[in-house]
């Protein structure tokens, strides 16, 4: 079965590569026999893999039961799994069989296996091996064809060097691994499953539908989510049913959020609520100092060869000049410099290395960079709505200078 006839079978949505790949290789492990660990963050939907991996397995017509092993306590634990006979403890009037002998032919999920005491895992490592299994107060054994699917949110190998976990049972566990991604690895879903959840909400509640403006989608879209899909889930209803506007901005979105997890939105800054750059727009800034520190070194450079002056000026302009004239004034500086012998300083030493190529150097750092210059002065303008001061603090440059770049741009600000 192809991905997306997986995803509409099992009301999956997202189309996140992380996730396709997971589901990929849960549709390929399926016909088998291996045991299968799922491993992922509380709230990705760990469960849903394993029904998908019985409902296209051959065992898809026999018993399947999901067991929570941090929900069972440690002294029934084996009882639970394994079943008893009647009076092998106190309070056992009767003979008990286990999960894994009433779901014989068929797939026993567990999750949070983490969470089994180092007892039972010698028990469950013997049935993984051998089929076998002895009931609690019982010396009989006993076979079973159970197909095991594991899952766990703790890091099982740290929990081995902590001797809470047995190895052994790790690797015959881990046969066939699959990470379920978190939410904040396949960000590009999490507008398309919240719209999902209102939807759904609105026809359980029989209310308006609420649709998020640009700021609040990209506030949402970095949210961090610990709880994951639970935690988006719980979120849409909220926002359903206690919103009094069906169109939620960025503010109404924030009051929704916990505020522990409110600083850590890359959408705030400084406790304001300003956007930061893009990747690309950090790019056409990184290549604006850049061009600003070859200006720089060419207004160095020109004012050794014309004079002398070594003072650097943001606003001395750059003059154009053909690299013969160049040459020749450089060398006419030197010889200056030389025939002075009130002088006693060492002029210093001017190299110039294939200068023909120094006019389309410089024409190609003007050319290249001047419409990338252009534009990341727009966006900040933009951003700051036309207030140059905020717009000159983010480019790093001083006010003056970005007035000056707009007359030179001719942008409308």
């Amino acid at each position: 079965m192809d991905i997306q006839s997986i995803k509409l079978r099992f009301n999956i949505i997202g189309n996140s590569p992380a996730l396709n790949y997971a589901l990929e290789v849960a549709s390929r492990v399926a016909p088998t026999n291996l045991s299968v660990l799922i491993t992922g963050e509380s709230g990705v939907g760990k469960e849903v893999f394993s029904q998908i991996i019985h409902q296209l397995s051959p065992r898809k017509h026999e018993s399947f039961i999901a067991v929570n092993c941090g929900a069972i306590p440690e002294g029934t634990i084996d009882s639970e799994l394994f079943g008893h006979e009647k009076g092998s403890f106190t309070g056992a009037n009767e003979q008990r069989k286990g999960y894994f002998e009433t779901v014989n032919k068929g797939t026993i999920f567990l999750d949070e296996i983490g969470e089994m005491p180092i007892g039972t895992q010698a028990r469950l490592l013997r049935l993984l091996e051998s089929g076998e299994f002895i009931k609690v107060g019982s010396s009989k054994t006993q076979k079973t064809d159970v197909r095991v699917l594991a899952a766990t949110n703790v890091n099982l190998p740290k929990l081995i060097s902590q001797g809470k976990f047995r190895e052994d049972l790790y690797y015959r566990l881990n046969t066939v691994p699959i990470q379920v991604p978190s939410l904040r690895e396949r960000k590009e879903d999490i507008p398309v499953l919240f719209r999902k959840f209102c939807v759904d909400f609105s026809e359980r509640y029989k209310s308006g539908l609420v649709k998020l403006d640009d700021e609040a989608t990209y506030l949402l879209s970095n949210y961090s989510f610990p709880g994951n899909i639970r935690e988006l889930k719980n979120l849409a209803e909220q926002v359903s049913v206690l919103s009094y506007d069906k169109l939620i901005n960025k503010t109404d979105l924030l009051r929704f959020l916990p505020k522990a997890e409110i600083n850590k939105l890359p959408a705030l800054k400084d406790g304001s609520e300003k956007e930061g750059f893009s990747d690309r727009e950090i790019l056409y800034k990184m290549l604006f100092d850049i061009k600003g520190d070859l200006n720089d070194l060419k207004r160095f450079v020109l004012n050794m060869a014309s004079g002398g002056n070594f003072e650097i000026n943001e606003e001395t302009p750059i003059p154009t000049f053909k690299s013969d004239n160049f040459v020749s004034s450089s060398i006419d500086f030197q010889q200056k410099q030389l025939n002075q012998s009130d002088n006693n300083i060492e002029p210093p030493a001017l190299i110039i290395d294939d200068t023909s190529n120094y006019e389309d150097h410089s024409a190609e750092n003007n050319y290249s960079l001047i419409e990338m210059e252009k534009e990341m002065i727009m966006k900040a303008l933009e951003k700051h709505h036309g207030k140059r001061r905020d717009a000159a603090l983010d480019l790093g440059i001083s006010e003056r200078t970005l007035y000056r770049k707009i007359k030179e741009y001719d942008i409308d600000a």
